[in-house]
Order: structure tokens, then C-alpha cells, then sequence
């Protein structure tokens, strides 16, 4: 089966994960898609192919004959993003695109433009994937899994193809920041590894934002406001108050490359109780720690200022840095460069302005870069993958995994 037709058979499963649930994985459709892909696996002939109480799959390619070199890892993310609804998609192809706009949902006036998205100039002639414009496509991260599921078919039907021990590892709930908090690195049993999971075809990427989630507590003091003078303080107000001490331009919305920001990703509340949720990021680890002094130094301010307990704050850190432990393994970044270089793909070295899995991983013991899948616009309805481009990813992994034999 060629690659398109898996990805086109993965993106019809519900697999969005939900932040707020307790559960693991945090949606069951993300255990439906485990379980079918285990199946194809054992279809494929890799018999120890199975999902764990965790929603993880797991499974092993043996090495060609002669191969001592350690196993690589290679892995994809079975979720999809909280930002647009990943359920009933809708994909289509459009066939050697034009270059002009692509009519989504022609009743809802929903339209892909290259006028709004340049990069799909670079797609003229090629076979993109969108959908109706209703749901995201789920190409994050399943182009990843169908380029590895692809690979995975290759070596089994061509067992003699240079290539060490492949250990292939699919998460759940890596778009909520939990893919690696039940993986099995003794089960997986590879010495270094990849994410597919990166987007424009060519991307390498070996930095990543160091990440904390900051949680800001407002209390206030009610009372009937026709006769609230001197006594009404509203939460809501102070909450306002708490984002103006922070630096106005050091959003999403004004960084880029490297430059860290603070994100106002949701707010509540009341006259009595409001509460901002935050997302902190930085590439640089100085500066990472220097934003959670701010913010715990604004707080600190508005309870001088209002009275102790008015502001809380709570800062949970969730991944770091991966190039301090990627630096360390020269040759994986050399080996992705040199089989993107032999697949005729140019390299394009980026810094990732998120995390992935292996921004975790790296940090317990496996050292882990992430590789294109070719993907545009994640996380909205705008989203797209070229076929041709999931079939030249596909060809870079059987390059990388011949250097590592």
C-alpha cells in the first residue's frame, strides 16, 4: 500500500486529544487507531507489534544480516490537535494543483489562498490534501505515521536492505503534552531515534522551546456595586492588571526564530475569582528561567499592592531543550542531512518553535531529533500535505536507516 492511501485511510479516525481529561489516553478514539495499527503490523509480519495499557504501540523490525549497530528508534504521534475538530474529515485530493485558490467549502466560503499561504507556490504541480474546511486534516502527525507504517512495509518485503534493528513507536496525547509519559525505553530498545513529526519537507530540527505552563489566581473582594466604594475589588480587573506588567510585544503573535514569548492561552473569572492560564516559552535556558521570575515578580507585586493572596501563581515546567542532549550525537544530525541530501531533498535546519516527544525523550536517554512529514498548516482547517512530498519523506527514512547500519 503506498503512502497516500494509508494516510487517507489513518486521517478518517477521531483520534483529537483533550487536555482536560484524566484519563490515559485522554480519548478513546486514540486506543481505536492503536489497535488498528497494531493489526496492520502483524499484517506486515512484525509479530511483536502490540499497544500497552498506556495507548502506546510498540513494535520491532530485526536488523539485515550482519547489522550489530543499535536500534533506531522511529516515532509519530497518533493525536490530533485540541484547536479544530478532527472528527468526520473529510479529505480529498486535489490533483496537480494550479497554484490558485482552493475552494474548501464553496456554501461556507471557505477557501485556502496562496495570497494567505505562500508555501503553496512551491506545490504547483503536485497533489495536495485538503479537506472541506470544516475539521483539520491530522497530517500532525499522521503523514508521519503513514511514512513510517510505508518504511516498516519496505523492510519486512526487502529484509536483506542495510538497516539496523527499527524500533517503531507510536504516542497518544502528544498534542496535550503527554506522549512520553508512559514510554518504555527498555521496551523500545533503540539507542537514538527521530520524530516524524516536523511540517515543510526538507525541516531538520534539533532545538526546540524550553516549555512551562504558568496558572494565575486572582482573588477579589465582592459586593453590591451600587454601593461598592472602597469595598469592590474584582479579580477581573486585577487579572487585567497582571497581563499589563507583562512585556506587550513578547507574544506569539510579535517573535519568531528563537524569541521566546508569553501566551495568554486562556482566562476565566469573576468579580471574585479569575484565572489566567499561560503557555512560557524560550529557546535560550537563561531566559526561559528569567520569564517565570517576571511572572512570579508580578504577582508578587499585585499582593504588596492589594494585599497578601491576591495573586497566586503556580509554574509546572514540561519539557526543555532538547540540543543540550542532542549535541552530544553529531551523527544524528549529520545522518538526517546526508539521506535528505541523497533523497534530493534540501535540508532546512530550524529551530522548532514548539516541542515534540523527543524533546522529552532526549532529556531520558534517547537522544532524538524530528524530521520533516510535510505537512502545512497544522491545527487548523486550512491544513495540507503534498502526496509527493509524504513519498520523498518516505524514501529519506530508507536513506536514514541505511546509514545506521
Amino acid at each position: 500500500m503506498n503512502v497516500t492511501d494509508r494516510f487517507l485511510k489513518y486521517v478518517r479516525f477521531d483520534t483529537q486529544s483533550d487536555s482536560s481529561s484524566t484519563q490515559t489516553p485522554s480519548t478513546p478514539g486514540q486506543l481505536t487507531l492503536a489497535a488498528f495499527l497494531v493489526e496492520e503490523l502483524k499484517g506486515l509480519g512484525i509479530q511483536d507489534a502490540h499497544c500497552d495499557e498506556y495507548g502506546c504501540v510498540y513494535a520491532h523490525i530485526a536488523p539485515s544480516a550482519g547489522c550489530t549497530r543499535p536500534g533506531l528508534a522511529l516515532i509519530a504521534h497518533m493525536d490530533t490537535a485540541m484547536e479544530m475538530s478532527g472528527a468526520n474529515i473529510r479529505p480529498r485530493i486535489v490533483r496537480n494543483y494550479d497554484g490558485e485558490d482552493i475552494v474548501l467549502h464553496e456554501e461556507k466560503g471557505i477557501i485556502t489562498s496562496p495570497a494567505d499561504f505562500p508555501s503553496l507556490k512551491a506545490y504547483i504541480g503536485q497533489d495536495l490534501i485538503v479537506t472541506d474546511g470544516t475539521t483539520l486534516l491530522g497530517a500532525d502527525d499522521k503523514a508521519g505515521i503513514a511514512e513510517i507504517m510505508t518504511l516498516a512495509e519496505f523492510l519486512v518485503s526487502n529484509p536483506d536492505f542495510p538497516h539496523p534493528q527499527v524500533c517503531i513507536l507510536f504516542t497518544p496525547d502528544e498534542e496535550v503534552g503527554r506522549g512520553a509519559d508512559h514510554v518504555n525505553l527498555k521496551k523500545l530498545d533503540a539507542a537514538y531515534g527521530y520524530t516524524v513529526d516536523g511540517g515543510v519537507l526538507g525541516e531538520l530540527s534539533y532545538e526546540n522551546f524550553n516549555a512551562a505552563a504558568a496558572k494565575v489566581t486572582f482573588h477579589g473582594i465582592t459586593a453590591h456595586p451600587g454601593y461598592a466604594k472602597g469595598v469592590l475589588r474584582s479579580a477581573m480587573l486585577v487579572a487585567m492588571e497582571y497581563q499589563s506588567l507583562l512585556p506587550v510585544y513578547q507574544t506569539p503573535a510579535c517573535t519568531q526564530d528563537r524569541e521566546g514569548f508569553f501566551h495568554l492561552n486562556h482566562m476565566e473569572g469573576t468579580a471574585e475569582t479569575a484565572v489566567l492560564d499561560y503557555l512560557i516559552r524560550d529557546h535560550d535556558d537563561r531566559l526561559f528561567l528569567d520569564r517565570q521570575r517576571l511572572m512570579k515578580d508580578c504577582a508578587d507585586f499585585l499582593n504588596r499592592k492589594y494585599g497578601p493572596g491576591t495573586a497566586e501563581i503556580t509554574i509546572t515546567e514540561n519539557y526543555r531543550n532538547m540540543y543540550e542532549k542532542v549535541k552530544e550525537h553529531p551523527a544524528l544530525i549529520q545522518n538526517a542531512v546526508t539521506a535528505m541530501e541523497q533523497t534530493g531533498i534540501t535540508p532546512l535546519i530550524l529551530p522548532i518553535r514548539g516541542g515534540t516527544d523527543g524533546a522529552r525523550l532526549s532529556y531520558e536517554g534517547l537522544p532524538c531529533p524530528n524530521l520533516c512529514t510535510g505537512g502545512h498548516n497544522g491545527h487548523g482547517r486550512h491544513e495540507y500535505v503534498s502526496c509527493q512530498a509524504m513519498e520523498k519523506v518516505t524514501e529519506l527514512l530508507k536513506n536514514l536507516v541505511r546509514l545506521f547500519a
